[in-house]
């Protein structure tokens, strides 16, 4: 029996889950999967198809990141809840044991942590636009009639990238349909776009920040080449990519999971019987109005969670880093 520690990071459109051995912390098995607006049949798809690919698992413990991480661990089990700078920063550490500064750059946001001696001092992350991430990049795909894996092979064969504004993602789109327009070749446009949004990052995500070696990029756009040789042209650094760059929030919490030790009972596999419910409500006790999460499961008691005070949730779980 493979005894592991379990990583989930649930985001608004990726869920990503690992599997590490409890003895070595080496990754068994890693899963990357659409959440498609439904994150507990993401949560429960990637149980069965780890379940699956590790038959007789034995489940030490878990842990789960990302925007749904709250509700994961309420499905799960999971006895640590992580934000994603702090899980990030441990699949980093864990891949390059010196590394200072990490770029990411997932589905809906992105982000830079700045490491010292092992330990995030700072970060910074995105703005509520969504230009320059994974979601804008499917966008503007789909526009052009090709796979978002195509783009940055496309990018690559340009010459002369073409001056595309990166700042907002309606101007970003705009800017594109208009050199279309005008006929410039499509690789010279989307290897602006690959620059713009690199552009964009380091003057509104990284803001200033020194950026120091040894750097490295994670999260789903790390896949395209285009972008990694922007930044690297753009800093003079020799960005590394992470060879696990797509489930790197899920490592970094299963990881994390492995050093806490076993701890609650990981009762994960078990939404693969049961049916389950969510339900919401407004809380009207104070003026937070708190829209309280109830998950409802048979044969358990409800169990509810997003009440700041802790009305109904009772204490926060241990772990919780928000």
């Amino acid at each position: 029996m493979t005894s592991t520690y379990l990583g989930i990071d649930v985001g608004s459109v990726t869920t990503k889950a690992v599997a590490v051995d409890a003895d070595t912390g080496a990754m068994l098995e890693s899963l990357y999967i659409r959440t498609c607006g439904d994150p507990v049949g993401s949560i429960r798809d990637a149980l069965a198809r780890i379940r699956e690919a590790l038959p007789g698992i034995r489940v030490l413990g878990a842990g789960t990141t990302g925007s749904g991480r709250t509700l994961a661990a309420k499905l799960v089990g999971a006895g640590l809840i992580k934000n994603e700078i702090t899980a990030h920063t441990a699949a980093a550490i864990a891949i390059q044991p010196e590394v200072r500064t990490i770029l990411e750059i997932g589905g809906q946001d992105a982000k830079i942590i700045i490491v010292q001696d092992g330990i995030a001092v700072d970060f910074a992350m995105n703005s509520v636009c969504a230009a320059g991430t994974g979601s804008f990049l499917d966008q503007q795909a789909g526009r052009l009639g090709i796979s978002v894996e195509e783009m940055g092979r496309i990018a690559l064969t340009s010459d002369s990238p073409a001056a595309i504004s990166g700042r907002c993602t309606v101007f970003a789109e705009t800017d594109m349909i208009h050199k279309q327009q005008i006929g410039i070749p499509r690789p010279d446009i989307i290897a602006g776009l690959c620059a713009s949004l690199v552009r964009n990052y380091l003057g509104t995500v990284a803001r200033g920040k020194p950026l120091e070696a040894p750097v490295v990029f994670q999260g789903g756009v790390a896949a395209n080449p285009a972008i990694v040789q922007e930044f690297r042209r753009q800093t003079g650094l020799d960005v590394e990519v992470s060879p696990h760059y797509g489930v790197t929030g899920a490592l970094g919490v299963a990881l994390l999971a492995r050093r806490a030790g076993p701890g609650k009972s990981f009762t994960g596999f078990e939404i693969l019987e049961r049916e389950y419910r969510i339900d919401t409500f407004v809380c009207g006790s104070c003026e937070e109005a708190c829209t309280v999460l109830t998950l409802h499961s048979e044969g358990k008691t409800p169990t509810h969670w997003n009440d700041r005070c802790g009305k109904y949730s009772g204490k926060t779980p241990a772990g919780d880093a928000r």
